[in-house]
């Protein structure tokens, strides 16, 4: 009896012993772990309590991740899989795990977990972005804006739907082709690479990818019709999966309405399971890309002037910006910009859309836009953005009148910085000064809607044409309190313009204040 006791208090140590020690090597080889840890402990004005916090929510992190893991390899994913990096295979070079989590320090970053899979069959499919004023107030200016994106293999079948919202397509990779119906008419454009598209609320539409190859990445911005920041889709088509909106009405309403008998029906709304997005043949492919006459014009939403694929008088087809020479270019980056004079479809919507890709270890210049918010979307790459916000400083601040009194007399801005990488969202408002900067390894490319465009006007903060070169000589001694001659010397010493050569180091990101 002794001796049982004895064994089993063995048994029990060594189990003990081995659980202390798997954790401890968990923790030791889990690079992202590490790394997270180290950023909690070289954090600038944490106490011991906040490290010991941070850690906590370092070690929670990666555990949950870790968990989610396992869930997929045992086929429990779907909507918990978000993660951007999936559209492409060759990115599964990409070291995503080196990234330091930055929890919801920085309301204007949005990442893979604020994403959710509201679409997801063999074939592709479709994230959105959680609500903006979910993340932070301070994103009010653009609450009625969802964005999001498609992605299909190659020869993929979009199901016939429509939206409760306008949206706008922009193609980044894979070759769509776009059918749009409205009234007893069709419109289908064949799409590439660069390619805009605005797709009216309450326009059927169904898509393809009609290459062979490649998968489509196409990223959408919407703006909700009915519900503030809310839409939802309604398939014309579709069975079980997807289910269509023919089967909310009643047997007899629908016999009525069709003039068809209720088995005939129910066999027609019954028989798709396959989802939303599903796999067309090479024939079906051949034949609905080939019915394409976005040449022709055959259908303009607002007007009878023929549309061409990509001129800017067009009233429904698509514009491609890529196409169109770059506003800003040298060996630093290319920005390209597109806004209603160049496709009339922004208009409505005070849009305006542009590419920027920056050239590895370089950045664009520190600017602000005197009324557009910017809603940015990372397409390939890594990087970091900084920002001057003087919100966040003003929510840190004291309370009471010490602070009414720090606010008379001189504002705080916080250096909101966040990383970058493929998939990420981040969002700058009017009148903040920003800069994005790329990694020494590859270049950043970043697409960004404008919105409040019209008036809009882009200010550069540093290189040729800064706002402070236009002061006079005066207001430059007086606003900076030294010799007119060395503001001169420092804001007339940088030659670039928009696109700059980089810093020599870059760090991960962070938030700090500056005052």
């Amino acid at each position: 009896m002794e001796l049982k006791s004895k064994l089993c208090l063995v048994v029990l140590v060594f189990s003990v012993l081995l659980a202390v020690s798997t954790g401890l090597d968990y923790k030791e080889r889990d690079p992202e772990l590490r790394q997270c840890m180290h950023q909690c402990q070289h954090q600038k004005g944490y106490d011991e309590q906040q490290k010991q916090i941070c850690e906590q929510r370092c070690d929670d992190y990666i555990k949950q991740k870790r968990q989610e893991e396992r869930q997929r390899r045992r086929g429990g994913g779907g909507r918990g899989d978000t993660s951007f990096v999936r559209y492409d295979e060759d990115m599964e070079q990409y070291q995503g795990g080196q990234q330091q989590q930055q929890f919801d320090q920085n309301p204007y970053l949005f990442e893979d977990q604020d994403f959710d899979t509201i679409v997801e069959t063999d074939q592709g499919r479709v994230q959105i972005l959680q609500k903006f004023t979910e993340k932070s107030d301070l994103l009010r200016g653009v609450a009625n804006f969802r964005i999001g994106a498609l992605i299909t293999k190659p020869h993929s079948f979009v199901a016939p739907h429509h939206f409760d919202a306008d949206c706008v397509f922009f193609v980044y990779q894979g070759r769509p082709t776009i059918s749009m119906v409205r009234g007893d008419k069709r419109e289908s454009h064949n799409l590439e690479r660069g390619d805009i598209l605005r797709v009216p609320a309450g326009t059927p539409v169904y898509i393809i990818n009609r290459d062979e190859n490649e998968k489509l990445f196409v990223v959408k911005l919407l703006h909700p019709v009915n519900l503030p920041d809310q839409f939802e889709a309604f398939y014309e088509g579709g069975g079980e999966n997807p289910r269509s909106f023919f089967k909310a009405f009643s047997p007899e309403v629908l016999e009525a309405a069709f003039k068809t008998e209720r088995d005939e029906l129910q066999r027609l709304f019954g028989q798709q399971r396959q989802g939303s997005i599903m796999k067309a043949s090479r024939e079906q492919i051949e034949k609905m890309s080939h019915s394409s006459r976005s040449s022709e014009g055959l259908w303009p939403f607002h007007g009878d002037q023929p549309s061409t694929p990509f001129s800017t008088s067009s009233k429904s087809g698509p514009f491609n910006l890529l196409r169109k020479r770059p506003s800003q270019s040298n060996r630093h980056g290319r920005l390209f910009e597109a806004d209603s004079s160049d496709y009339k479809q922004l208009e409505e919507l005070d849009l305006q859309i542009s590419f920027a890709n920056i050239t590895r270890g370089s950045m664009i210049a520190p600017f602000f836009n005197s009324r557009a918010t910017k809603i940015s979307f990372v397409l390939d790459g890594e990087g970091f953005f900084e920002m001057a916000c003087p919100h966040l400083a003003s929510q840190g601040s004291s309370q009471g009148g010490s602070q009414r009194q720090q606010r008379s007399s001189s504002p705080i801005y916080q250096n909101v910085r966040g990383d970058l990488r493929r998939g990420t969202v981040y969002i700058v408002p009017a009148g903040h000064p920003v800069t994005a900067i790329a990694s020494r390894n590859n270049n950043l490319q970043i697409l960004c809607f404008e919105v409040n465009a019209k008036d809009n006007v882009k200010l550069p903060l540093t290189g040729k044409k800064n706002v402070v070169s236009q002061f006079e000589r005066e207001a430059k001694e007086l606003a900076f309190g030294v010799p007119v001659r060395e503001v001169d010397r420092i804001f007339n010493k940088q030659e670039g313009e928009f696109f700059l050569e980089g810093p020599n180091n870059q760090q991960q990101g962070r938030i700090r204040s500056v005052v």
